[in-house]
Formats: structure tokens, C-alpha cells, sequence
């Protein structure tokens, strides 16, 4: 029963994947005598607390009752008191915890004081999954950017494009409903100017009742080339997008897409492009956990190259755009992939007519 519970709670968690930043999407579930009496999860810009949400919603049924959470009880003062503090006050006998907070600032204090006020604390049950549903979180944490998922789109002759890098049509229209339920559980997707050029896209999420739901918006774009009339630069109002640039980028340029609505970034550059870990650094810094990248070949390539991806979701369909389409990975074939000292195939599913294998970091 208790992985039961616990496994509610990780489905609740998911819940706020996306909608949470800075904060980690938790779930939790309240149980008394065999009874759900509460539950919650992390709401949307990072507060209420999963726990309180749970606590408020058991009320007094909390006493004496058993708390199933995704992730270990803050224990510091920030927005709104400890959630620690708060499952002590409702009287809580028991709880159970898939994670240690990677967070410095709680890292095991929020078990402790749960601890001292007399409450049993057990942690691990549902660990696997609770960190797969915490990457984002946890590599924020330890290694300062955030957890990178990079989708390729790719024929079954391994293009990602037509002759002079022109857009085609490549996988169904269930693969873009996938496409787009990913964005949504993204704290932010990034793209390269020259996607963004080329293909003149908005980066929403148009899924039926989810727009709402579109991450921020990225584009590394070092010269400032973004023309202000693109469809990113119209809708910054309504999306958010931040454009990084290079230190010294056309003033000119950069007021033009700031009187837009356009945050303006900038990082220095690393042999002579922009430097993708120090992008990554600042995407943190921000607040971003969870970055979906839905690259052209060169950044793929090139993020792949630095060991920067965490994810990688391949769509593959049965069209051949032919040998003078654009490689899906500028300079490395698909292979690098499946042969990839630090990625391993997890999954390869059918979606629609097309297939997608995702990649995860071993």
C-alpha cells in the first residue's frame, strides 16, 4: 500500500512539470485508516507547496495520518514558511519521502526537524522514478544548469531538412501532438537563430485547452539577427522570450526586439560562438530546470558534442528526403546516438506512423 501511495504522489508531482519554476514539481498524498484525505502538488510559479496544498485539503483528518511526498519537506524560510514546519503543526505521524532535497540549503535539515518532533521518517520508497521526475531539479542543483532534452526529427534517411537547409515535413501529426505535450512540461524550449530563420516559429504549445501551458521561449542568436516582424518577436507579449546574444551585440538590434517585449541575454562566446555551458548557467540562474531544445543540426551536434544533453527524444519516419537533405546532426551520424558512451536507449515506441527511441544519460 505504501507504494501505492507514493505512487499517487508521483503523479500528482508531474502535474506542475513546467508550470513550477524555480521550484521543483512535488506531489502529495495524506492517508488515514486506508483513506486518501488530502491531497496536492506544487502549484503553478512554484507556491503553494505540495504539502500544504495536501494539508489544507485534509484539515483536521491530518492528525495522526500518514504523508506520502515526492520529494523531502523544506525546511528554510523563503516565499512562505517551512512546509517541514508546517506538517510538524498538523500533527502528522508518519512520512514517507522518495528524496533527499539536492537543494544545499535543505539537503537531509527538513527530515531532521520532522525527526525531532518525534515524527518516523522512512526515504527511498519510489526514488528511481522520483528522479527521473526531479532531473531538472537535481541538475540544477548539483551541477548549476538545467536538465537538457534534445528532440530530433528525423527521415529514415537521417535528414532533418531539405537541400539548403529548407524546412520539410518530416514526421505525422501524432508526433506533433507529442511534440507539443512536451513543450508543455518544459520550463523553457531553445532554439538557434538559424531555426528560427529558416522555419519562422512560435514554440507554443498548441495542444486544445493548453496554451496556457507554452514554456519560455529561447533563442541563442549571438548577432542579434531576430527580425523584429518574426512570429517569436510578435507574440513575446503574450510567451515570454528571452533572445542571448553575444557581449557587444548592435545596440541598434537590441532595442528594436527589447520595445518588442523581448528579454535580451548575453554570455560571452567560446570559439567564437556563443558558450553553451555559460548559457546553460544563466538558463539556471533564471530559474529553468527543465530545457527542452528543439535544435537544428549544428546545435544538436554541437550540444551533443559538449556533453551537454541529459535527453534526447528521436522521432523517426519511414519518408527519404534523399542525399542532399541536411543531416538530422551536423558532422555526426544518427549512430553517435545509439553508440554514445554516456546515453542509452531506454524506450522505442510507435507514435502514429512514426517511432520514437528516447535516450537517456546512463
Amino acid at each position: 500500500m505504501d507504494a501505492r501511495y507514493m505512487a499517487l504522489a508521483l503523479t500528482l508531482g508531474r502535474r506542475g512539470h513546467g508550470r513550477t519554476w524555480p521550484n521543483p514539481a512535488v506531489g502529495a498524498v495524506i492517508v488515514k485508516d486506508g483513506l486518501v484525505v488530502g491531497r496536492g502538488w506544487t502549484q503553478p510559479g512554484g507556491r503553494p507547496h505540495a504539502e500544504v496544498e495536501a494539508l489544507r485539503r485534509a484539515g483536521p483528518a491530518a492528525r495522526g495520518a500518514t504523508l506520502y511526498v515526492t520529494l523531502e519537506p523544506c525546511s528554510l524560510f523563503g516565499k512562505s514558511p517551512p512546509c517541514a514546519d508546517a506538517v510538524i503543526a498538523a500533527g502528522i505521524g508518519r512520512v514517507l519521502s522518495a528524496l533527499e532535497d539536492p537543494n544545499p540549503e535543505v539537503a537531509g535539515a527538513g527530515h531532521a526537524r520532522l525527526r525531532a518532533a518525534g515524527i518516523t521518517v522512512d526515504v527511498g520508497l519510489g526514488a528511481e522514478e522520483a528522479r527521473r521526475d526531479h532531473a531538472g531539479h537535481i541538475r540544477r542543483m548539483r551541477d548549476g544548469r538545467p536538465h537538457v532534452m534534445l528532440k530530433i526529427a528525423a527521415s529514415a534517411d537521417g535528414k532533418a531538412g531539405a537541400a539548403g537547409r529548407k524546412p520539410v515535413a518530416i514526421t505525422g501529426e501524432r508526433t506533433r501532438e507529442r511534440v507539443h505535450l512536451l513543450r508543455a512540461r518544459s520550463d523553457a524550449i531553445m532554439i538557434g537563430i538559424g531555426t528560427a530563420l529558416a522555419d519562422d516559429p512560435i514554440l507554443t504549445c498548441r495542444l486544445p485547452g493548453m496554451t496556457e501551458d507554452s514554456p519560455v521561449r529561447v533563442v541563442l542568436d549571438s548577432k542579434l539577427r531576430l527580425p523584429t516582424n518574426s512570429r517569436l518577436v510578435r507574440s513575446a507579449r503574450e510567451v515570454p522570450l528571452w533572445v542571448v546574444t553575444a557581449a557587444g551585440a548592435p545596440s541598434a538590434a537590441k532595442e528594436a526586439v527589447e520595445a518588442g517585449g523581448v528579454t535580451v541575454l548575453s554570455v560571452a562566446r567560446a570559439d567564437g560562438q556563443l558558450d553553451l555551458a555559460a548559457v546553460l548557467r544563466l538558463l539556471a540562474e533564471r530559474g529553468i530546470s527543465r530545457l527542452m531544445v528543439e535544435a537544428g543540426p549544428i546545435l544538436a551536434a554541437a550540444l551533443l558534442e559538449a556533453d551537454l544533453v541529459d535527453e534526447v527524444a528521436l522521432f523517426r519516419s519511414d519518408k527519404v528526403v534523399g542525399p542532399d537533405g541536411i543531416d538530422a546532426l551536423e558532422g555526426m551520424p544518427l549512430t553517435a546516438l545509439s553508440q554514445s558512451a554516456y546515453l542509452a536507449s531506454i524506450c522505442n515506441e510507435a507514435v502514429g506512423e512514426d517511432r520514437c527511441e528516447i535516450f537517456e544519460r546512463r
